[in-house]
């Protein structure tokens, strides 16, 4: 079994006490917010710029991710989550790797939708899959730390049998599932307002 840290055990407790949890407090536009914040922007654009504007990333761009959100857009929503849920807990990590990790995390490059699409190699089984084929992708296209491999590898959690073994795999993966719901609902529309690359 995995060991993990105090720090992170506690962060997890943190975040999964939900006796709490008021619906009337659910705020779907927590990721417009997030696209607002000069703060959040900077710090995304430190750490990520040279992927955001690499010719493959922008490529994501041409594929959906959830309802008119692009794969593109999904990956700035998630990547700014986990600066948000990182900084609201508290917790201390690693903001480069935090944020290369968010951005490449569904680096797949294909079509999930379409069966047949060139690289879609588990077209029913996209959700076990496609962390193996990202990394793989940004292994190839970038030069990854040990932790951005286990972001990447990792935030399918618990699709991905083994759990997230830092931190900042931890925070992505919570950050991933919270956009993805958002997006999925159509809570939040597509459409990125800030340009990036």
């Amino acid at each position: 079994m995995y060991n993990i840290a105090r720090e992170d055990k506690e962060a997890l407790k943190k975040v999964l006490d939900i006796k709490n949890y008021d619906e009337d407090t659910f705020d779907p536009e927590l990721l417009n917010r997030l696209e607002s914040n000069d703060e959040y922007r900077k710090v995304l654009c430190k750490y990520g710029n040279d992927i955001l504007s690499s010719e493959q990333f922008t490529r994501l761009k041409e594929f959906i991710q959830h309802g008119n959100v692009t794969v593109f857009e999904h990956s700035i929503h998630v990547a700014l989550c986990a600066i948000k849920i990182c900084r609201w807990l508290g917790v201390h990590c690693k903001e480069r790797e935090l944020i290369r990790g968010a951005l490449l995390h569904d680096y797949f490059l294909y079509d999930w939708h379409i069966a047949d699409a060139p690289g879609n190699l588990h077209p029913k089984l996209h959700g076990f899959y496609h962390p193996g084929i990202a990394l793989r992708n940004a292994t190839r296209d970038f030069i990854l730390t040990e932790r951005e491999k286990d972001i990447i590898r990792k935030h399918m959690w618990p699709l991905t049998v083994n759990p997230p073994r830092c931190r900042e795999a931890w925070i992505v993966c919570l950050a991933d599932k919270y956009a993805s719901t958002l997006e999925t609902l159509k809570l939040k529309k597509g459409k990125i307002r800030v340009n990036y690359a």
